[in-house]
């Protein structure tokens, strides 16, 4: 299992940005990769992004040149920065270690989550 506990979520207006954090507890070395997930209200849970151990990352193809993320392991942090937010990213997001496929969460408890709400 990973701890975790995501921030930085609040309102923001459409084409505004918002930084997530998430602090992970002990080494994020631990886990081969990290990631950020969402779930918008009456929608499944999806992947957002990953980033390995070694700093290689993958995205969601329609995500990808809006979001970035990064990881800090001295703090043991994993960022999301978003960017030219939208409506349709309104979700709850979450932090989780990643399985090998850089996709798919690898644990099935997930921590409170934060929640982005984007105005339009």
């Amino acid at each position: 299992q990973v701890q975790v506990v995501e921030s930085g979520g609040g309102l923001v207006q459409s084409g505004g940005s918002l930084r997530l954090s998430c602090a992970v507890a002990g080494s994020i070395d631990t886990f081969y990769a990290m990631g950020w997930f969402r779930q918008a209200p009456g929608k499944q849970r999806e992947f957002v992004a990953s980033i390995t151990s070694g700093g290689t990352t993958n995205y969601r193809v329609s995500l990808r040149d809006r979001f970035t993320i990064s990881r800090d392991n001295a703090k043991n942090t994993v960022t999301l920065q978003m960017n030219s937010l939208t409506p349709e990213d309104t979700a709850v997001y979450y932090c989780n270690a990643v399985s090998t496929d850089r996709r798919t969460p690898r644990y099935n408890s997930w921590g409170q989550g934060t929640q982005v709400t984007v105005s339009s």
